[in-house]
């Protein structure tokens, strides 16, 4: 854990301006945190001399259970990496000293993101993080690094989370009571939520763009500027839990699912292109002004394993209910120029040209989605892929290969992938599976609002 002097942005901190802030009394606590599988900070607040003094030197860890629970928490049999039979030993928090922020959204706070290591060392392979870090090496080996940007959906409830539990989810009221897609009236009504999001996420070393409304009752978006994947795969995270826990102090609640009513569901819609690793264009050529044949073939790459990784673009039960025609989530796995009917969607010119995968929804975790994007886009460019005709007008009237219709065949198609395994590895591809059936299980053990609607008095 070498002390780090070259934060990545002027607003992270060197391990020196935490020790000076700490011992000045600016900062009292050190959060501790990676991401699981399903997308959530986890991790443990320290106490800021215990940081200084212990975690720094000798590190700190937690159980290894939390790459093997389900949504709620509990654990469940079936995964090779943690068990009663294995103990439930634990793992090392690897903390990354070039992710180091202020937390503005908790009094006198930063935060450090980490890697997961076993105790032996060794890389946790199903880490989401560890999962995107093969492919940043991977494609490093060849001369060239990925950079990306998320665009991330959520509605707005003036009700607490507290509330919203209470009342079951049900007859909420949302931010705004109508479609306020790039209304400024609309996103001035929820203006209070929307300037201190984007306040304390610039504070916390982040780069806002803007904030606008959306089709949803309540739904806005907040954008930031594009960086390296692994980056923007940690700044997508701590926005999102610093995006709900600025709503609870404000009384109010966001959510990120994919579908969280009949309306319009919430989207992540993902920017990437690869580059020179001295930054330079390779998705495009200059002299002729058209996509250079390795653009290409990355292009297909993403749409020959888009269905295979699926999974990895939507994990959840919910996710599937976005994919509906004409909702501008995609069904087709398609691509077309500046065509939001496609899956991948291409936008830019020259150093701009970039690839926009349309299928992940709000709940993706953002490192298995960047890590399977990657993968499918690297396969491509390895096996020499042809790119396919561009999809031309609808692409949901078109006889273009359907995106999964369910987790389950999505968790059927990844099993199956003999491209997945190769990429990711049986050890992950097997735990990944694992994850869906645990979420397909208790789905269908669930007694849902649909089914006692429509056979509690008729059937």
């Amino acid at each position: 854990m070498p002390e780090s002097d070259h934060p990545r942005s002027p607003r992270m901190l060197t391990v020196d301006e935490v020790r000076a802030a700490i011992t000045g009394g600016q900062v009292d606590t050190v959060v501790v945190a990676f991401t699981d599988m399903q997308g959530r900070l986890q991790g443990k607040f320290l106490h800021a001399a215990y940081f200084l003094d212990h975690a720094l030197v000798d590190g700190i860890e937690g159980c290894n259970y939390l790459l093997a629970v389900d949504t709620e928490m509990n654990t469940v049999e079936g995964y090779e990496i943690s068990s009663w039979e294995s103990g439930y030993g634990d793992m090392e928090f690897v903390l990354d000293l070039d992710t180091i922020r202020w937390v503005p959204w908790l009094e006198r706070t930063v935060m450090v993101q980490c890697d997961l290591a076993t105790t032996d060392g060794e890389p946790v392979p199903m880490s989401p993080r560890s999962m995107l870090r093969a492919q940043v090496d991977k494609a490093a080996a060849s001369g060239w690094k990925a950079v990306a940007g998320t665009e991330l959906e959520f509605v707005v409830y003036r009700d607490s989370y507290e509330e919203a539990w209470t009342k079951g989810y049900r007859d909420l009221t949302p931010g705004n009571q109508y479609n306020v897609d790039y209304s400024v009236m609309g996103s001035g009504r929820v203006e209070p939520l929307l300037r201190r999001i984007r306040g304390d996420m610039y504070t916390a070393g982040m780069v806002v763009e803007s904030a606008k409304g959306e089709c949803n009752f309540g739904q806005h978006e907040i954008g930031f500027l594009f960086d390296d994947v692994v980056t923007t795969a940690d700044n997508h995270s701590v926005y999102k839990t610093g995006a709900k826990m600025i709503a609870a102090d404000l009384g109010q609640s966001v959510t990120f699912m994919a579908k969280p009513n009949d309306r319009e569901g919430n989207s992540c819609h993902i920017h990437l292109s690869l580059r020179g690793q001295d930054g330079s264009t390779i998705f495009w050529d200059e002299e002729s002004g058209e996509r250079t044949a390795l653009y290409d073939s990355f292009i297909a790459g993403v749409l020959a394993t888009m269905r295979e990784f699926t999974l990895f673009y939507a994990p959840n039960i919910n996710s599937y209910k976005r994919f509906a025609q004409g909702s501008f989530a995609p069904t087709a796995v398609a691509w077309g120029m500046d065509n939001r009917s496609c899956s991948v969607r291409l936008v830019g010119e020259g150093a701009s040209a970039r690839l926009e995968n349309r299928l992940p929804g709000g709940d993706a975790n953002p490192y298995l989605a960047l890590a399977a994007m990657m993968a499918g886009g690297l396969y491509g460019i390895e096996q020499e892929l042809e790119l396919e005709p561009m999809m031309v007008g609808s692409a949901y009237d078109s006889d273009a290969p359907h995106v999964p219709h369910t987790l389950h065949e999505a968790r059927d198609l990844f099993r199956d992938s003999k491209i997945a395994r190769a990429v990711f590895g049986d050890a992950v591809v097997e735990h990944y599976v694992h994850f869906a059936d645990v979420e397909i299980e208790a789905f269908d053990a669930a007694v849902t609002d649909w089914e006692l609607r429509r056979g509690f008095e008729r059937l």
